[in-house]
């Protein structure tokens, strides 16, 4: 996991940290508050936290009509640091006027780059961890333009999407991304692409961010030999899916971060869906969106408090006697923020 703050957008005259938070949907209304208690747990390591509670989701498009109201991108753009997302309950098949609401939070506010470190415990303190790579996903286009038509044809029905990969999106998270492995002990940086196929929108993927690194293509290697990445950087929609593969390599999507990032902002989102088969059973598991909580942070500049939230974090798992359902624990959400915060 980076260590360090990357294009650190915090300022020494900062007296307090606005966070705007937003559970949405689903177990996010769980976790969030977990994260935002972890957080005022950190006491003068960070300026003094303000939360705003924002609206979006699939909820709120049920009750509006709107799944991500204007006033909560004026409020993110105006008055708060940083911001902290849940989870969306995005349906299945397409419903009139809906649309995904973290898609469009990540386009209005820019956030281009999508990175998800993917980071085991070990055993001991100070021992390698078996598993530690990052995902860096770039955000605002490839086939999350939604650019989708359907048509009858003598064949039947017949859908097609548009896929759009652009020189200045593939450039910037490029440098997003070589930033991240140069702060790392291997420095290396591993481009995804399936160029021989899509020569053309993947061809132009892989030509502009080439200036790095690169291995052989990923295949099945990155589940049989892990230790061999590093950073992987990737067009928005494999990048998405190699994501949260790999969190099958650390246990639980429960415990994978990320922060959605640009130059001017910084949004924490656990990996994580909805999870409605458990919602309000109280045994979501809390530790993906505290760990997002500390990537935000870092991000901030905000060091030693992430370190603090990764270390209480890593503690628990270490221990193993307090952790929820999908870990195979038979603790509450409760229970494990506890443990959490007694170690912060």
């Amino acid at each position: 996991m980076f260590r360090a703050p990357l294009r650190s957008l915090s300022t020494t005259a900062r007296k307090s940290l606005k966070i705007g938070l937003i559970p949405a949907d689903g177990i996010g209304r769980e976790v969030i508050p977990a994260a935002k208690a972890a957080i005022e747990a950190l006491g003068s390591d960070i300026p003094k936290p303000e939360f705003v509670n924002l609206l979006a989701g699939w909820e709120t498009f049920t009750k509006t009509g709107v799944a991500l109201p204007q006033e909560t991108v004026d409020i993110l753009r105006s008055d708060c640091d940083c911001a902290l997302f849940g989870s969306v309950s995005s349906p299945s098949t397409k419903v009139t006027g809906y649309s995904s609401p973290i898609v469009a939070l990540r386009k209005e506010l820019d956030l281009y780059a999508n990175i998800r470190p993917v980071l085991s415990v070990a055993p001991e303190v100070g021992q390698k961890a078996a598993v530690d790579l990052i995902v860096v996903r770039e955000n605002t286009e490839c086939l999350y333009v939604k650019q989708e038509v359907q048509t009858v044809t003598e064949n039947g029905k017949e859908a097609r999407a548009t896929r759009v990969i652009t020189e200045r999106a593939s450039r910037r998270i490029g440098q997003m991304a070589f930033e991240l492995a140069l702060a790392r002990s291997r420095k290396q940086l591993t481009i995804i692409h399936k160029s021989n196929v899509l020569s053309i929108t993947d061809g132009l993927f892989r030509e502009t961010v080439r200036g790095v690194p690169t291995l052989p293509g990923v295949n099945g290697k990155l589940f049989r030999e892990p230790e061999v990445f590093d950073v992987m950087v990737a067009p928005n929609l494999y990048g998405d899916i190699l994501s949260d593969a790999a969190a099958a390599l650390v246990g639980s999507l429960g415990l994978v971060p990320s922060v959605n990032a640009g130059d001017n902002f910084v949004m924490g989102e656990p990996v994580h869906g909805s999870a409605p088969d458990i919602v309000g059973k109280g045994i979501s598991n809390p530790l993906a969106s505290i760990r997002s909580a500390a990537l935000m942070l870092r991000h901030l500049g905000y060091t030693k408090g992430a370190d603090r939230l990764d270390a209480a974090v890593d503690q628990v798992i270490r221990e193993g006697t307090t952790l929820t359902p999908d870990l195979k624990g038979t603790s509450s959400t409760t229970q494990v923020l506890d443990a959490v915060l007694k170690r912060i």
